[in-house]
């Protein structure tokens, strides 16, 4: 799938935002601690770092059981819960804090799923990863050689591949995000397209 940058401008896809907050103390600790681990110079070793902290610490709020929504990337890493659109904003805000470039993009699965893209460097493609967090049937891994996101779509089904890559969360989702007063009220209020 070709996917489109929504901004032609590579700095939009480093940007912070409300969501994206990369800024935060939390966030620039978190991306330091992963960075010292990871090795100075070795951005693959970080983004993988990366992908596997919020995949595997930061628990998908529905398989938890957790009724908080968050959707601010700094408050997803404080509460350490949240939805796949929530954890796509903390990977991007850990990623884009440590300067690659990092996109967001959907899936429509019946209901639209968040994943991120990363354009690392020296590459001139974009790898969509899927950070949502595994669970029997589910085994999403970091790779930017081939994709292995936790849910391939199945167009038998009307489900697609949005191929859009967003410098900002896409407003319908942050908006629902936003409103929903529990788990229970976001799941009745899911986009169901972009």
């Amino acid at each position: 799938m070709e996917l489109t940058q929504q901004v032609p401008d590579l700095a939009a896809y480093l940007a912070a935002d409300e969501a994206i907050d990369h800024e935060h103390p939390l966030i620039r600790e978190v991306a330091a601690e992963l960075r010292s681990s990871a090795g100075r110079e070795d951005e693959y070793a970080y983004a993988k770092a990366a992908f596997d902290f919020v995949r595997d610490t930061v628990p998908h709020s529905h398989d938890a059981g957790d009724t908080r929504v968050t959707w601010r990337a700094s408050d997803v890493l404080r509460l350490r819960t949240g939805i796949c659109y929530a954890k796509a904003h903390a990977l991007t805000a850990l990623l884009r804090a440590q300067g690659i470039p990092t996109a967001l993009c959907y899936q429509n699965l019946g209901v639209v799923h968040g994943l991120v893209a990363v354009r690392m460097p020296g590459r001139d493609e974009w790898n969509r990863q899927d950070p949502r967090g595994n669970k029997p049937g589910v085994d999403a891994q970091f790779s930017i050689e081939e994709e292995r996101l936790a849910f391939p779509v199945r167009p038998e089904f009307n489900e697609m591949d949005y191929p859009v890559l967003y410098a900002a969360p896409h407003p319908g989702v942050l908006r629902e995000l936003q409103f929903a007063s529990d788990l229970h009220s976001l799941w009745a209020r899911l986009p169901t397209e972009l």
